[in-house]
């Protein structure tokens, strides 16, 4: 009747090969036969009555596969992948060997969302709050809580979590946040974070669906140097994927680079998780598109994502980048977009005037793309792609699902990283 042996006898294992104390190196010629177990389970889960149990053994199976995953530089046989926006989070849970369309994939509001309507609900009920947590994308979060602040109530936070409305914590004093660890008695504590780990492994438990622990999560970070501001941390920061040599299965990282203060929050709370920003996830993922795929593989491509947020637009070729630019999508409308993708194609974007010119962060290329014909094919993506419906853009669907595609785009990626090592 112990699901652990019925299991482990129906895979040919013994029990003892399933405890967390194994070696998942030790443990490798039989890795696949962990995954007949698994699949085993599966089939047996509901017959045996013991849901419990039976989840358990699946949470102990997907740590021993992401420590050897790890350890071997193979690329896990599960993971949750999150692309974390101003409006939603997609999620998509991988699965070696499934095909991308019959994933289990979710689209929900994003953290800052929900969070903001937590403060909001604490706003209503006229009490104070004190936010804990790590430092996250604001948005809705950060508005809520200067309206709370406007009410005429107390808002104290961690140093931590005070970083989501400025990095300068002087500066968040000065809008009248208190900081300090530990909650006042009297406070709502409301934690600050890009993801839910804990609440999104309840909801796919109620779904019959075990969240994996090895993740890839995309974040728009604008980063903080001291000195600098954050706009010109970000537009650094774009200049560097060109600099660097534009390789799209390089902008996957596994510690957050120097400065990115939302991706190391992001670690913080979901640790060992692959790291990516939103707008190469978006990039990556589009490829997915044969058309687009097509495209970029033969005479390159200008790939446009208009987020909720921001609208960040790429020349790819081969899986290079070759210039970019990000603007602000609250500040564009049809005309507009043609004028910047018009000014990408051709390079005729001036880096140093961009932020002068346009409602964004920058633009930057690759000397190297003044040597290729001019891109012509235009791919547009994103959850406000409508806003170019009418310039005759080609609309990128990778794997069907349009609002995946910075999670197909994370997947992708870090597949990438493992095959090159």
């Amino acid at each position: 009747s112990d699901p652990r042996m019925l299991v482990a006898k129906g895979a040919g294992l013994a029990a003892n090969e399933l405890a967390p104390a194994a070696d998942p190196v030790r443990m490798e010629p039989g890795r696949a036969t962990i995954y007949r177990a698994h699949n085993l389970l599966m089939i047996n889960r509901g017959k045996m009555g013991c849901h419990r149990q039976a989840d358990e053994l699946l949470r102990k199976r997907d740590s021993m596969d992401r420590a050897f995953s790890r350890k071997q530089s193979v690329m896990p046989y599960r993971m949750v992948a999150i692309d974390v926006g101003a409006g939603t989070q997609d999620i998509l849970v991988y699965e070696a060997g499934t095909p991308f369309e019959n994933l289990t994939k979710l689209v929900l509001p994003s953290q800052t969302q929900i969070i903001g309507k937590r403060i909001r609900a604490a706003t209503a009920d006229r009490v104070p709050i004190h936010l804990s947590g790590v430092v996250m994308g604001g948005g809705a979060s950060s508005e809520a809580i200067r309206e709370h602040l406007a009410s005429g109530l107390e808002v104290t936070a961690s140093p931590g979590a005070a970083r989501t409305m400025h990095n300068d914590l002087t500066r968040v004093e000065a809008m009248g946040i208190e900081l300090r660890e530990d909650a006042p008695a009297d406070a709502r504590v409301i934690e600050l974070a890009d993801v839910d780990p804990a609440g999104l492994r309840t909801g796919f438990h109620l779904l019959g669906v075990e969240l994996p622990e090895a993740a890839a999560i995309a974040v728009q970070d604008h980063g903080y140097r001291p000195g600098l501001g954050n706009n010109d941390v970000r537009f650094d920061y774009l200049q560097s994927l060109i600099a660097d040599g534009g390789r799209l299965e390089a902008m996957v990282f596994d510690a957050p680079p120097d400065g990115m203060t939302r991706m190391a929050g992001v670690q913080e709370t979901w640790p060992g998780a692959w790291l990516m920003d939103t707008g190469t996830a978006a990039v990556m993922g589009a490829l997915g598109d044969p058309a687009v795929r097509d495209a970029a593989d033969d005479q390159g491509a200008i790939l446009v994502n208009v987020g909720n947020m921001h609208t960040f637009a790429t020349l790819v070729r081969q899986r290079r980048l070759y210039g970019l630019f990000e603007h602000h999508t609250g500040g564009i409308d049809a005309a507009t977009i043609a004028r910047l993708v018009d000014g990408l194609r051709n390079a005729t974007l001036d880096p140093a005037t961009f932020r002068m010119q346009f409602d964004g962060h920058g633009a930057a290329f690759d000397d190297a793309y003044r040597d290729l014909e001019p891109f012509q094919f235009v791919a547009i993506t994103g959850p406000n792609r409508g806003i170019a419906r009418g310039l005759g853009y080609h609309e990128a669907a990778p794997h069907g699902d349009m609002m995946l595609t910075g999670s197909f785009g994370l997947i992708d990626a870090v597949r990438a990283r493992y095959a090159i090592g």
